[in-house]
């Protein structure tokens, strides 16, 4: 009964959201339309900034990746031809084809891709600026989590 809960309080906050700000293409899409905006940032950019850059590149086809690899196929293969697509198509994990998000009604609230966007962005540039990084530390699966330099 929670679960069920949950998910009518978590679809009632994505239609609010929807509302407030519009909607995009689910599934990552428009994350991935994302990268031909950044990747005009890399041309002006210096050394350091354009490693950045290519970072974030690569950062943004992630989501679009992680759905695929969760249905046992490569997603670096799926994100290179959903984005030799038109705009609004990606790739819909339920049916394994290539749709139009909009007419799946695969899609996301700007709010919420806006805002991860921006949290992401924001936490990586503290992570570039601390010094040390504290985290927990789970004694299982130590070789898994294992990093080199860290100190229990």
């Amino acid at each position: 009964m929670k679960q069920k809960k949950a998910r009518v309080e978590d679809a009632l906050h994505a239609t609010r959201a929807a509302v407030e700000e519009g909607i995009l293409p689910g599934g990552g899409v428009a994350l991935l339309r994302c990268q031909e905006v950044v990747s005009q940032c890399r041309g002006p950019a210096k050394k350091d900034e354009k490693v950045g850059v290519d970072i974030v590149l690569r950062a943004l086809d992630a989501p679009l990746r992680q759905i695929a690899d969760n249905c046992g196929i490569d997603g670096s293969v799926i994100a290179d031809e959903v984005s030799g697509k038109p705009l609004t198509t990606g790739y819909n994990a339920n049916s394994g084809e290539y749709v139009d998000m909009y007419k799946a009604g695969v899609i996301d609230p700007v709010k919420v891709v806006r805002t991860a966007l921006a949290n992401a962005a924001s936490i990586s540039g503290l992570m570039l600026t601390t010094e040390a990084l504290v985290t927990n530390f789970d004694d299982e699966d130590k070789e898994k989590r294992s990093v080199e330099g860290a100190v229990r």
